[in-house]
């Protein structure tokens, strides 16, 4: 096949694009649904004239996390990132509306089951220099929904869910509402997850 050639497969034309990755380090307010109503912009806005491309983002975030968050044209990396055998590490700091009791903390460490569902925790941890209410929990889920589920089940209000990390992916130099391309070793890092 040469470039300006035509190639047809199921029917569909297929048109060869190059891979796109964006990390997006995502604000408050901002969605990656498109039928929340008009009240949540999508975060699809913050990356506009990153790409020509037809980006989605990796997994969903709701409008009140913040944190990273993957874009890309590479529908096979969408699709490996959401599968739920997916176990790539996710960092997050969650603010709590009080400290978490350390009888809790050790509760979390263990794993516990929410919905009949077993949930691995890798860590928990309080953050060094904050107050115990600033909780650092790692685990594999895909689901962010989880992370508030495992304060929830303990009877704290969850004010503040942060992704720090996200598939070796990190927030270092990367202001709240910005984005950047991701170097050509941290796409082959991601592919090797």
């Amino acid at each position: 096949v040469k470039p300006g050639d035509v190639v047809n497969f199921d029917g569909a034309v297929l048109t060869p694009e190059k891979k796109v990755y964006i990390l997006l380090n995502k604000p408050k307010n901002f969605t990656t649904a498109l039928d929340e109503g008009q009240e949540y912009r999508n975060v699809l806005e913050l990356v506009k004239g990153s790409t020509n491309a037809k980006i989605g983002a990796i997994g969903r975030m709701d409008k009140n996390t913040t944190g990273l968050l993957v874009f890309t044209n590479d529908t096979d990396m969408i699709r490996k990132f959401t599968l739920p055998s997916q176990r790539s590490p996710k960092i997050y700091q969650v603010s709590l509306d009080k400290n978490l009791k350390f009888e809790d903390l050790e509760k979390i460490t263990k794993g516990l089951v929410l919905d009949g569902h077993r949930v691995p925790v890798d860590d928990v941890s309080y953050i060094e220099g904050e107050s115990k209410s600033e909780i650092g929990i790692q685990l594999k889920s895909s689901n962010i929904k989880v992370v508030r589920a495992i304060f929830e089940h303990f009877e704290y209000n969850v004010l503040r869910v942060d992704r720090v990390a996200f598939a070796g992916l990190t927030k270092k130099n990367l202001p709240r509402g910005n984005w950047r391309m991701l170097t050509d070793q941290e796409v082959i890092n991601l592919k090797n997850v």
